[in-house]
């Protein structure tokens, strides 16, 4: 059969238990059946005001409730989800709605200005929805709340099909943002195929209503990670077809604190975060209050999109020892390359994952590197893959190749893999620094920098230089009144990295390392260190 989360939806929501959770933000509760009607409310006014089947919906608020519920609304009338970074400037927003042709747009009260700025310049929006409590709203624009209380709630009559869309616009490293197009099917597959390997999955709808009657809903779950990226919206999307609960956070960027409690409060079973971005200020809470907080509940912890350090996850388990970590290696263009699992009494060396029958390794030329080999190569996905790029044809032939009659997701990630199948990622290969002839890639510098105890978080790019071609050159965010020393640290990554990897350029500060999704901001980091290599000239 082919899957389509509406159809999930109407066939799990009457059989959950009543007065089952759905989503919780603080203390506002949505229950099962009331979410359930809800987004039926919001789909119907949708496709009765002017949106038709396909049409695309652009999402511009922080997590909370109404975000799954809007991503509901659009399964279950056949609309096409869009993301926008909440961070993004007014043209940079206007980007992604224009570029996406997106027709409705629900938006936070908090971005009204933004908003108003770019009425004018997107007349093919039809519907403005905007999400608060409703007072003073602009001209034209309707009440997310009123439309979401507004009717009966009933079933759309609907035929859904597997190749409804859901778009993911993904940032990268390079170039303007790129909207991924997955099908129903092909991204509801990804999320059972590793649950295979641990036994029986429900392969049809109604084995899906009989597995829930009989196991009862899903887990309990905070994307602490912005939904708006893959990583927080993909786990998050997990948890609700399986009739879970997704909890929301209320701060605006991450309160570890707020976090810690809301799992006790909640018992919580799942978090969602992305690599030692959110790992480190999670665990300093814990260490500024041990046993503080009751986290008996949590089963695991999943991380996605960069590294999470051997160190860091160690030193988390000694604070909640019955917890696994999971770390997972994807992107917005293909998801299930590997998996990297830590427990209190099995740790991982940090950026080893363990891969699967569907990855291969090829070569710049589309050679296959066998497992064993001591020559890199991109790491590519034969499974259930996406479509492409939306309206973008060049990037979609680079980035999805058909070898050998397989259709790939090639994203661009450097690796070594050995004969047992184990993955090493050495980095993005649009980063990846060839200094004198050597490739160098950032992400084994930068991990080995986060271990001196001076330094919170590094970045580490290719500057242009005479001699080298480029020279390796490092950014670093201290640790609180660490005090900054660029031999020191040059040395310390020497004695652990071959000479020619080591920085030949070490600076503090700099502009913001990571986008809210914990992603590496390599271009900005690059301009400031060019930046300060030159006043050294």
């Amino acid at each position: 059969m082919a899957w389509n989360f509406g159809d999930i939806l109407d066939t799990i929501i009457p059989v959950l238990p009543e007065g089952h959770l759905a989503l919780v933000h603080g203390d506002r509760e949505i229950t099962w059946a009331e979410m359930g009607r809800r987004s039926n409310n919001l789909g119907r006014f949708m496709l009765e005001n002017g949106a038709t089947i396909g049409d695309k919906v652009g999402f511009y608020m922080r997590n909370r409730p109404e975000y799954m519920e809007t991503l509901a609304a659009c399964f279950r009338a056949r609309l096409t989800h869009v993301n926008v970074n909440y961070r993004y400037v007014a043209d940079e927003v206007h980007y992604i709605f224009d570029n996406s042709d997106a027709a409705v747009v629900v938006y936070g009260n908090e971005f009204r200005d933004n908003v108003k700025i770019l009425r004018p310049r997107l007349p093919n929006v039809k519907l403005w929805i905007e999400v608060g409590d409703g007072a003073n709203l602009p001209a034209e624009t309707y009440d997310y709340e009123k439309l979401a209380t507004n009717g009966k709630g009933e079933n759309l009559d609907v035929a859904r099909e597997g190749g409804d869309l859901l778009f993911l616009y993904t940032g990268g490293t390079t170039g303007m943002p790129k909207g991924v197009m997955w099908e129903h099917d092909a991204l509801r597959e990804t999320q059972t195929m590793a649950l295979r390997a641990l036994g029986d999955v429900p392969e049809t709808l109604d084995e899906l209503e009989a597995h829930l009657q009989t196991n009862g809903p899903g887990e309990v779950y905070i994307p602490a990670c912005p939904l708006m990226h893959g990583t927080g919206l993909f786990t998050a999307m997990a948890a609700m077809m399986n009739g879970g609960t997704i909890v929301t956070l209320g701060a605006a960027s991450l309160d570890a604190h707020e976090l810690w409690r809301t799992v006790e409060r909640r018992g919580v079973q799942n978090i969602a975060i992305v690599g030692d971005a959110f790992a480190k200020p999670m665990l300093a809470a814990l260490e500024e209050n041990p046993g503080s907080y009751d986290l008996s509940s949590l089963v695991s912890m999943i991380s996605s999109g960069v590294m999470w350090s051997m160190e860091v996850k160690q030193a988390m388990l000694e604070y909640m020892p019955q917890v696994m970590l999971a770390d997972s290696f994807g992107s917005s263009e293909a998801v299930g390359f590997g998996s990297s699992i830590t427990t209190k009494d099995a740790p991982v060396s940090t950026a080893k994952f363990t891969t699967n029958d569907f990855c291969k390794v090829f070569d710049e030329n589309d050679n296959e590197i066998p497992r064993g080999g001591e020559t890199p190569g991109f790491i590519a996905f034969g499974g259930p893959v996406p479509l492409g790029y939306y309206k973008d044809e060049e990037k979609t032939a680079k980035t999805f190749k058909t070898i050998g009659g397989v259709r790939y997701s090639i994203p661009g990630d450097y690796c070594l893999v050995a004969e047992d199948g184990t993955l090493t990622l050495l980095g993005r290969g649009s980063v990846c620094i060839n200094s004198a002839g050597e490739k160098i890639y950032p992400e084994e510098v930068e991990e080995v920098l986060k271990l001196h105890d001076s330094v919170e978080d590094a970045l580490v790019v290719g500057v242009p230089d005479e001699k080298w071609g480029q020279a390796v050159t490092a950014v670093v965010k201290l640790s609180d009144g660490a005090e900054f020393d660029d031999k020191r640290l040059q040395l310390f990554v020497r004695e652990k990295l071959a000479g020619y990897k080591s920085p030949k350029h070490v600076f503090a500060g700099g502009p913001p390392f990571r986008a809210p999704n914990g992603k590496a901001d390599y271009k900005s980091v690059t301009e400031f260190a060019i930046e300060e290599v030159a006043k050294q000239a």
